[in-house]
């Protein structure tokens, strides 16, 4: 069906950190300057920015990651309240998809040019917006 939303799920092969688009554009220009290299990067139309990286597994410490359940976060970054980390028990909306009446979700770095990065520097540049931004 050429309508139909692609829906990804994630902790398998990959993760996706999930920001504000503002925060996330700001977050990928600063990693492309300073040599991080981000790997596959959408905006979706519910205007959120998707980094996809690596998957972190199901590590034994529950503090190294956390799954998203679509809304929570990880004690350590309370105050990083918009960013969300997808993993296993979670899925994102892949472009194509539709969110609503908001519009159609684009690549901005499409998956087949780009590997998957760690997902730890990622986030740590997204909280770093996140900071210095105040969002």
């Amino acid at each position: 069906m050429p309508e139909a939303n692609v829906i990804l799920v994630t902790g398998r092969v990959f993760d996706v950190l999930d920001a504000p688009a503002a925060v996330g554009m700001t977050a990928l220009s600063r990693m492309e300057q300073s040599g991080l290299r981000p790997g596959p990067v959408a905006i979706s139309a519910g205007k959120r920015a998707y980094f996809f990286v690596r998957t972190r597994g199901a590590p034994a410490d529950e503090n190294e990651w956390w799954s998203c359940h679509l809304d929570c976060e990880p004690e350590e970054v309370a105050e990083v309240s918009g960013l969300r980390w997808h993993c296993r028990d979670s899925y994102v909306l892949a472009p194509p998809s539709r969110h609503g009446s908001s519009g159609t979700a684009r690549w901005l770095r499409e998956p087949a040019s780009f590997q998957l990065p760690d997902g730890v520097p990622v986030l740590e540049m997204l909280a770093d917006v996140f900071e210095e931004t105040g969002r």
